[in-house]
């Protein structure tokens, strides 16, 4: 039951004559934004009006007087210019409360068009610890997949792991030169971070060598351009005058951007020479950029020793992420990496040119597409392919695997012009009856407004980011309970497992909560609020509830079947009533554009803050007949159901106690 679709239905047989497409006019029947309009409205008759030629008032009273909504609203309301304002009837209301509170689904119907959907998510290079970075790409599209498996989809994670490129190239080459063979023995997985850690600091060191006199230079241009521009004195044109300070700030900026850049590289210089060891292993492999490459090459070429050290290095890499994802309850249906699209590249690539979709340029093979600049390159002049190639690859595979409906891509921003051309080389390739969605995502933000890092500089380390989030939840689950009125009612070892639940959701659900197109400032505080739009917050709502049943001695899965009903009697009653009715709606949002933020709103805007109110309003143990106290308990039951079911569609668990 989803009372915004019913609404719709009833609306569509009365427009559909006045219009040739009703789908915009459907859409204006929205929730009310003030409970003194109703609870809903529909603002259509402004705009149609002048199409049929009456005044909005008119046609708005028109379409009200033809429209059968008698079972489900009070009479419609026109108002003002000819806004239809909208209010359910009670009794309808606790028809569907009835409804609800029986069905396991929480009266959520699942769809009646059930597609395929790929959902590609997370997709680590295995040969590195997961980062800050892979955080959002693995929580919103666990959540995407979970809303699309709830609502009826046959929805397919796959995490397409870089088990294959040239971080491997990168770690056969440390191991053949940087290797401790006691420590690899001892602890292989941190042998190999170190050894990585190695090659990409030599490797930064030389690109750094080789960028800096090239920041320099440019430096120097724009600073000689902004002098000259200072010489020339203010233009008496008012005009000119405005004209040149934008260009003198336009050349400041640039100026003190390009003043950082070279900081920051003279520092990666500095740590490479300002340390013995360091600068003795950069000049013994000064040629390691493309060593490394050669080390790839080999591998992909099938050379004996690479391949085999790759399987001896590939499960110790994957076991180290599936710790990750463990802690995170994060499962994939598929984990098929780049590796196993590798036979089919040269295929891939043939039946392109056989097609006469690529064709050679400067020595590379190109797919020229239209509205672009550049090529997509599927085959470089060395003979290599790239990313584009594998991509193609999975995308074949996919659909003669699979035959999907949709593929959705969940990965950050920065990879919008790749996708935007590897979906127009599908295209062209013949693959036109498929929906392929970029679902893009910004960063993870530190308080100095840039790209979330330690303080040395590194990236952060995911497992870190959820121990220290776990280590902070425990504190806050602490001193709530000690601060309880009752007094302590958990020990050190129950703490430690509701800290693990509360920290983790935390870090979810604070990037699950942002539109996932912005980037957002992390921080943990924000994140473990006991107050505001946050896990915490949520989950301590749903700990509340049960404390009731608790303190009440409630038996709940008695009384749910005990024939006592849901009455509204109250205006918090009523409010909260329809919040739990619009779980429907909101998942429909979820899935409109991909947004699990649709969710968290609804969470905390509707559910939470209503059962806020009910709560300081309504007395449910106290209540003042039997009746009224059961029908409190089964609306406080509902409301804790739809959001354990919302949350755990987000990837978050509920605790029973907090």
């Amino acid at each position: 039951m989803n009372i915004l679709a019913l609404l719709r239905a009833r609306f569509q047989p009365v427009l559909q004559p006045m219009t040739d497409d009703v789908a915009p006019l459907l859409d204006m029947i929205r929730p009310a934004g003030d409970p003194k309009f109703g609870d809903y409205q529909a603002n259509f008759a402004m705009g149609l009006a002048k199409k049929v030629g009456k005044s909005p008032r008119d046609l708005a009273a028109e379409i009200v007087a033809a429209v059968q909504l008698d079972d489900l609203c009070e009479t419609p309301e026109v108002a003002g210019p000819g806004f239809i304002n909208l209010k359910l009837r009670d009794s309808w209301i606790q028809q569907q409360l009835d409804s609800a509170q029986a069905d396991p689904r929480l009266g959520v119907d699942k769809t009646e068009t059930a597609k395929t959907y790929i959902v590609d998510y997370s997709s680590p290079n295995v040969a590195k610890p997961m980062h800050v970075g892979h955080i959002r790409s693995t929580v919103i599209g666990d959540a995407i997949c979970r809303t699309l498996k709830f609502m009826g989809h046959n929805a397919i994670s796959d995490n397409h792991l870089g088990d294959w490129g040239t971080q491997f190239g990168m770690i056969i080459y440390g191991y053949k030169n940087f290797a401790d063979a006691d420590a690899y023995k001892a602890a292989p997985v941190p042998e190999l971070s170190r050894i990585y850690r190695v090659v990409r600091g030599l490797m930064d060191y030389f690109d750094a060598k080789k960028e800096l006199p090239t920041l320099e230079a440019k430096l120097a241009e724009r600073t000689t351009e902004c002098e000259a521009l200072k010489a020339a004195g203010e233009p008496a044109d008012k005009a000119e005058a405005k004209k040149q300070k934008k260009e003198l700030g336009r050349l400041q900026s640039q100026m003190d951007d390009l003043t950082k850049d070279i900081a920051a590289t003279q520092a990666k210089i500095a740590k490479t020479e300002d340390s013995p060891q360091a600068s003795a292993m950069a000049a013994q492999h000064a040629n390691i950029a493309e060593a490394v490459l050669q080390e790839t090459v080999k591998l992909h070429q099938g050379d004996e020793q690479n391949l085999a050290l790759w399987k001896e290095f590939l499960p110790y890499c994957e076991d180290e992420i599936k710790r990750v994802y463990e802690r995170l309850k994060v499962t994939f249906d598929y984990q098929l990496g780049e590796s196993f699209y590798h036979d089919r590249l040269a295929s891939v690539v043939e039946e392109f040119e056989k097609k006469g979709l690529a064709k050679e340029s400067e020595g590379a093979t190109c797919v020229f597409l239209d509205g672009f600049k550049a090529p997509m390159i599927i085959r470089k002049r060395d003979g290599a392919f790239l990313y584009s190639t594998t991509d193609l690859a999975t995308i074949q595979y996919r659909m003669e695997t699979w035959k999907p409906d949709a593929i959705l891509y969940v990965v950050d921003f920065r990879q919008g012009e790749h996708f935007d051309k590897l979906f127009a080389a599908t295209r062209l390739w013949g693959f036109n009856d498929i929906e392929l969605k970029h679902v893009s995502f910004g960063t993870v933000m530190g308080d100095d407004g840039k790209p979330f890092k330690t303080r040395s500089g590194d990236t952060v380390g995911l497992e870190g980011l959820l121990d220290e989030a776990v280590a902070r939840a425990f504190k806050v689950v602490s001193d709530a309970d000690d601060a309880a009125p009752e007094g302590p009612s958990l020990d050190d070892a129950q703490r430690k497992q509701i800290s693990e639940t509360v920290g983790i959701a935390a870090l979810k659900y604070g990037d699950l909560s942002q539109n996932r197109e912005s980037d957002y400032k992390f921080s943990y505080d924000k994140m473990l609020a006991l107050q505001g739009n946050t896990a915490t917050y949520m989950q301590y709502a749903y700990a509340r509830v049960q404390s009731i049943f608790r303190r009440g001695e409630v038996d709940i899965a008695t009384l749910r079947t005990s024939g006592a009903k849901i009455v509204i009697e109250h205006p918090a009653e009523r409010q909260l009533a329809i919040a739990v009715l619009r779980f429907s709606e909101a998942l429909d949002d979820v899935l409109a554009d991909y947004r699990p933020n649709y969710l968290t709103n609804y969470l905390f805007d509707q559910l939470a803050k209503s059962y806020s109110t009910f709560f300081d309003q309504c007395k449910v143990l106290k209540a003042d007949t039997e009746e009224q106290k059961n029908s409190r308990l089964l609306l406080c039951d509902l409301t804790a159901r739809v959001l354990q079911q919302g949350l755990n569609l987000l990837g978050i668990d509920t605790v029973e106690k907090m």
